[in-house]
């Protein structure tokens, strides 16, 4: 049985099984190539009974590990071979690594959801993440460009695309470490309001930005969106969506258009789908990383936004950023993990990575994209060309006011 299972599994690339014996095994030929090596003859069974959760448990287990490659190469080997496993269960995790069942995310059960992430430790997060804390898809525009860099780029094309004046109420639900809501404040000079349910996350905020001085401009939340009230020039969502669930959608949607002012604009930030929506299934990722989340396709979420009433105004597409962006976080870990390791030991070390090395083969080839969805009330409250996003840049607006004013005190 297995070696039908693993001859149908293949059709591109190799497979080199190592045993607990010293026996080796090889299903298919050419390129790609992957190495597993198993710990004891159970390991087999007990990937093939339930790959569902087995496949990322026993690599944290150490019952199996990959051998030249590393987790890349098996990945790789998984998406060169996806189409042979639509009816098989093996490694469905990387096909099928975002899907839940549990999405109806109460208020209570959502604060469960993102402290069970969010909360693990704040000094694991700093060490891997930009200055900014951008726990997010990072934008490289440009060749070259670094983590931080290409984080920073990214804070300011959201900025560019909220269109934002001086004086304006900003609302960022699911402000992580407040890092955008920082930048928001600095740079355009605006006031905002950031959501959060993590501890770890609001109490790293709130010192920010005292030590900043922007405690008069941006005041920082432990609070559900859907009870929150205002009404805002801009509101901005970044990485927050895909933990929202599916019964909440609507919800979610409808609570942006009612604190959203008549001319404001919004942009919603988020993991996508570019296919067809998946099946209901629970997964490896969504027990031990993403409680509580769904990955949406199009068709998920814009019935939504149709219903509120709202314009949508643009929707941009990013595809392998998110794959760069994992990336480098997985460089950083890996040149830390002896630090993690001693701190959270190396059970957890193997489940991260196996979450940031499984996300990347998906993102680089599988099919998700990170979507930026803008909306307004008012079908002209955007310019109606992208030309204002990437034509040559003048320097943000509270930079650009803070020169002209040493200029003309020169003068």
């Amino acid at each position: 049985m297995k070696n039908s299972f693993f001859e149908r599994f293949i059709s591109r690339g190799t497979l080199v099984l190592h045993h607990a014996d010293g026996a080796e095994q090889r299903y298919g030929s050419g390129e790609p190539v992957a190495h597993v090596h198993l710990r004891t003859t159970k390991v087999l069974r007990r990937l093939l009974a339930d790959p569902e959760m087995a496949f990322g448990e026993a690599y944290m287990d150490g019952d199996w590990w990959p051998g030249e490659g590393g987790l890349q190469a098996v990945f790789r080997l998984y998406f060169a071979n996806e189409n042979n496993l639509q009816s098989n269960r093996l490694m469905d995790l990387a096909r099928r690594a975002f899907h839940s069942v549990r999405e109806m995310n109460t208020r209570m059960r959502a604060e469960r959801n993102v402290q069970h992430h969010y909360d693990i430790d704040n000094e694991l997060f700093q060490r891997f993440l930009d200055p900014e804390m951008q726990y997010s898809c990072a934008y490289f525009e440009h060749e070259g460009m670094s983590l931080d860099e290409a984080q920073r780029a990214k804070l300011a094309h959201i900025g560019r695309k909220l269109l934002l004046e001086p004086g304006q109420k900003v609302l960022d639900i699911g402000c992580g470490w407040g890092g955008m809501a920082l930048f928001l404040a600095r740079e355009y000079d605006v006031d905002v309001v950031g959501l959060t349910l993590s501890n770890d996350q609001y109490d790293h905020a709130c010192q920010r930005a005292e030590t900043l001085g922007l405690s008069h401009r941006v005041t920082f939340l432990k609070e559900d969106y859907r009870e929150h009230q205002g009404a805002y020039d801009a509101i901005v969502s970044v990485g927050m969506f895909e933990h929202v669930g599916r019964p909440q959608y609507q919800t979610f949607f409808d609570q942006v258009a009612r604190l959203l002012k008549p001319d404001g604009r919004s942009l919603i930030h988020f993991i996508a789908r570019n296919g067809v929506p998946p099946k209901d299934s629970r997964t490896w990722i969504q027990k031990y990383i993403f409680p509580g989340g769904y990955i949406p396709s199009l068709s998920d979420f814009a019935p939504c936004i149709e219903k509120t009433g709202m314009s949508l105004s643009d929707l941009e597409v990013w595809r392998l950023h998110y794959a760069r962006t994992l990336a480098a976080w997985n460089v950083r870990f890996q040149a830390e993990r002896d630090v993690f390791r001693e701190r959270l030991g190396e059970r957890f070390c193997r489940m991260w990575e196996f979450y940031l090395l499984g996300c990347e083969a998906i993102f680089r080839y599988g099919q998700l994209v990170v979507y930026q969805v803008q909306l307004a009330h008012r079908n002209d409250a955007v310019p109606v060309t992208r030309d204002y996003l990437y034509a040559e840049q003048e320097p943000e607006p509270a930079v650009a006011r803070a020169r002209q004013s040493s200029v003309s005190a020169a003068g």
